[in-house]
């Protein structure tokens, strides 16, 4: 692969294919220059990159902030570009953005993998300069982290693990003494799928600098993110959790959705369950992201046709597709959890009956319906479950009390180590109460509570699902 590459270097400075005379250009075929693979990078190397992103955030510092993050093995700065636009702190409705991780190169000769990660990040540029609506959108609306390349070293000597010969292994095709394979390294059921592994996953988990700074970065920077995609090349294939197991993750509603969704209308590019997709996979960074995390993770691994001799594709278009399929999960990232509403609820001799719908697409567990005065939950409900884009109504008994606010406690994913959210019940409700006990119902919400009917207003919520359908909903070419 880095033989076309360094040839077509050649080409550019000499005007002659590797091993023809300078002095017969008549036995030189006219050959077109491929286009722009990365923009004007040939092969992407450490220096080019640092200087391109560093460029970025000098021209673009209404949306590119650069963040320094750590150190390879050879001491390379490790950058991650984080993407937003910084007038806004919170979306327009004051609510939080959406986070986005994203990273490429953790196999330093996978350079498809780590062109993804940073075209990924160019077209938000080039499309917010533009003044393109999605982009402008999706900018307001979500902050969009970027480890472009995670192994620096291993991309500038073409090899697929770090340089880190000491904490390597022998590989067992050529005996020569190999580095760390980082996406064997994370701490999640580490070393644990190939007892003999080729994959050198060094010698414990997060012994390398290149995986502990990326896992800091995770729960430090962005650990309420709500989708996360590592980027490789080899097979043209998406994977979700898990590697170690054949199982369906918890969450498989929401992925088997996504896999449908982007088969309908964006490509057929297959998306499978890591360990029957590929190949059982233990201690990878994506199953870290959705079993440690609790984020919806994607292995996007993009072939490598672009490095087959004589093939001349701009990656601009040879990564189209993959990078439709990005901007769909990227747009749509609202959805990668459960976003449950309280459609309306009353109360009725102390029992509370709700009616609790769910506009994400991810299931959830455990939630109940609180009500709370500062710290102190007052009354809270049984716990109830509520499966992707459904609703639930229940009731429970006990209650009795005044003076507090109504919330939603749940998580917003099924797997266990999902982040929970505890969510003001919507602001838009409208309480209609009895008088005719003599009770008066004011601005802070004191009221009778054997008397009290509360519900949500039906336009309220249609309109909210009507406007967060809208990306989903769009036709794709």
């Amino acid at each position: 692969m880095r033989c076309v590459a360094i040839m077509l270097v050649f080409l550019l400075i000499t005007g002659t294919p590797c091993g023809v005379s300078a002095q017969e250009p008549e036995q030189i075929a006219e050959q077109a220059w491929p286009g722009e693979p990365v923009d004007n990078h040939v092969h992407l190397t450490w220096a080019t990159l640092t200087l391109d992103v560093n460029d970025w955030a000098d021209e673009n510092p209404d949306i590119v902030d650069l963040a320094d993050v750590g150190e390879s093995y050879l001491g390379k700065t490790l950058w991650v570009v984080r993407l937003s636009d910084w007038s806004m702190e919170t979306k327009a409705d004051g609510s939080p953005k959406d986070i986005v991780y994203i990273d490429g190169g953790h196999h330093g000769n996978e350079y498809l993998g780590t062109a993804l990660a940073y075209l990924s990040a160019k077209w938000y540029i080039n499309e917010w300069n533009a003044g393109n609506e999605e982009a402008i959108r999706v900018l307001q609306n979500s902050e969009i982290h970027i480890l472009i390349m995670l192994n620096p070293d291993g991309n500038d000597f073409d090899t697929r693990w770090n340089h880190n010969h000491t904490g390597g292994l022998t590989d067992p095709q050529t005996g020569e003494f190999v580095g760390v394979d980082l996406n064997r390294n994370y701490d999640h059921y580490w070393n644990d799928c190939e007892p003999n592994n080729p994959f050198a996953p060094g010698g414990s988990a997060f012994s390398e600098s290149e995986t502990r700074s990326n896992s800091n970065y995770m729960n430090t920077e962005v650990p309420e993110a709500d989708l996360y995609v590592t980027m490789h090349t080899g097979v043209w294939i998406m994977l979700y959790p898990w590697g170690r197991w054949p199982e369906q993750p918890a969450d498989w509603e929401l992925f088997h959705f996504i896999r449908d969704d982007v088969h309908e209308s964006i490509s057929q590019i297959p998306i499978q369950n890591a360990n029957q997709g590929l190949y059982p996979n233990c201690g990878t960074s994506r199953d870290y992201g959705y079993g440690v995390m609790g984020f919806p993770t994607f292995t996007f691994e993009t072939d490598d046709e672009q490095f087959v001799p004589g093939s001349f594709e701009s990656l601009n278009e040879r990564l189209g597709e993959e990078m439709d399929v990005m901007r769909y999960l990227i747009d749509n990232v609202w959805y990668w959890r459960a976003r449950l509403v309280v459609d309306e609820f009353k109360i009725d001799d102390g029992d509370v009956t709700y009616s609790v719908s769910n506009l994400g697409h991810a299931s959830t567990m455990n939630a109940t319906l609180q009500y709370i005065a500062g710290d102190n939950i007052l009354w809270q409900s049984n716990n109830f479950t509520v499966n992707a884009t459904e609703s639930v109504t229940a009731t429970t008994g006990g209650f009795d009390y005044e003076g507090g606010e109504w919330r939603l406690s749940y998580q917003k994913r099924v797997i266990s180590s999902s982040k929970w959210v505890n969510e003001t019940v919507n602001s838009t409700a409208t309480i209609i109460a009895s008088v005719d006990d003599g009770f008066f119902l004011d601005g802070s919400g004191v009221f009778d509570p054997s008397t009290v009917i509360i519900s949500i207003l039906c336009l309220s919520i249609i309109g909210r699902r009507r406007e967060r359908e809208g990306p989903l909903a769009e036709e794709r070419i």
